[in-house]
């Protein structure tokens, strides 16, 4: 009788148990179910982070995400590559807020290390553009290249902007959406020369004009301006810009930045437009030719006074540089002497009625 009490007792608390157990085992699976939930939570939210926008970032409201829209923030790199001075002035909101938003953008890009062979595939996008000079083309290893800057300097007359008219026409040759921008800083550009090289190219000369967006600067903040207003083309316009021309880079900022006391902030504004005009060159596959002016060294005694103007500024930001000269007979000479990838040389060709023509 006893054992069967005690076999009594031991199955009522068995009983008694079981609603602890399945309460247990239900705060198990509920447990199990809301980590679950954070899990598909966590996964959407970095899949929301892949396809997220300015509006997205930290401390990007509608009224902040509306001025990085008007300064030309208008999409996550632009905001990666840029300095938080930039995004300060363009907003103006805290030094800390624009860090935070420019580290959002860049974890959400994973702008990091890449190799080698990843660099090299993403430099075959990279094109040239044919100058009509087969010694001009082979000198810069098969053209003007994009995604880079290439300066050429030279006196007066030694033919930059020739240089400059002749991309703008050329570019179209390979592809005839291709869309050219040319900052006139110096009231050098002509739609009657454009005409002359498009008969020379084959293009018609309505089409080539048509697929040209000029724009005079009369100032080097206007200048500067017309540079940032290039992505607009690009984005919002939906432009095909295949090539920037500004001709010519220094003129402005050598006629307003006069004397030595000025020499400092004259190179701080020009070292931010070179970056600009590169920026635009990497982001888009774009190829930024700028012509620049010259100066005479009284110091130089021996060998070529010329020098460019720009100081180390211009030489650093600078992909390519090449200096342009006259030669015998109305020829003209280019010297390459700079490039990261080519050795130096020189090259001579005659600059015709519809192009450049080798020297025979």
């Amino acid at each position: 009788m006893a054992k069967q009490k005690m076999k009594e007792n031991d199955e009522s608390n068995v009983e008694e148990n079981l609603p602890e157990q399945e309460s247990e085992e239900n705060n198990k699976d509920s447990n199990k179910d809301s980590q679950e939930a954070e899990e598909i939570k966590i996964d959407a939210s970095e899949e929301v982070m892949k396809k997220a926008g300015v509006e997205d970032l930290p401390g990007v409201g509608a009224a902040t995400a509306q001025k990085l829209q008007e300064g030309g923030f208008s999409d996550l790199m632009a905001i990666a590559v840029a300095s938080p001075g930039e995004i300060v002035d363009t907003t103006g909101i805290s030094e800390q807020v624009a860090r935070k938003m420019i580290n959002a953008a860049r974890n959400n890009l994973d702008m990091g290390f890449e190799s080698g062979e990843e660099l090299l595939k993403r430099r075959e996008k990279v094109m040239k553009i044919n100058t009509g000079s087969e010694s001009f083309d082979e000198l810069l290893g098969g053209g003007f290249e994009t995604s880079a800057i290439v300066e050429c300097f030279g006196e007066f007359g030694s033919g930059k902007t020739q240089v400059g008219h002749l991309l703008a026409v050329n570019c179209q040759k390979a592809d005839p959406e291709a869309v050219a921008v040319y900052i006139d800083t110096e009231n050098t550009f002509r739609p009657e020369r454009i005409k002359q090289l498009a008969k020379g190219a084959g293009i018609d000369p309505k089409k080539a004009l048509a697929n040209i967006k000029v724009a005079k600067a009369y100032n080097s903040d206007h200048q500067m301006l017309l540079a940032e207003k290039v992505e607009d083309l690009i984005k919002k316009d939906n432009h095909k810009v295949r090539v920037i021309i500004v001709d010519s880079l220094t003129a402005h900022f050598r006629a307003e930045f006069v004397g030595r006391g000025t020499l400092a902030e004259r190179q701080q504004k020009l070292n931010k437009h070179m970056h600009i005009l590169l920026k635009l060159a990497d982001n888009h596959n774009v190829c930024v030719y700028v012509t620049n002016q010259v100066m005479s060294k009284p110091d130089v005694f021996f060998g070529d006074p010329t020098q460019a103007i720009g100081g180390h500024i211009v030489a650093h930001a600078s992909t390519f540089r090449v200096y342009l000269r006259k030669g015998k007979k109305g020829s003209r000479v280019a010297k390459l002497i700079d490039s990261p990838n080519l050795a130096d040389g020189e090259c001579a060709f005659f600059v015709e009625e519809g192009g450049l023509k080798d020297i025979n």
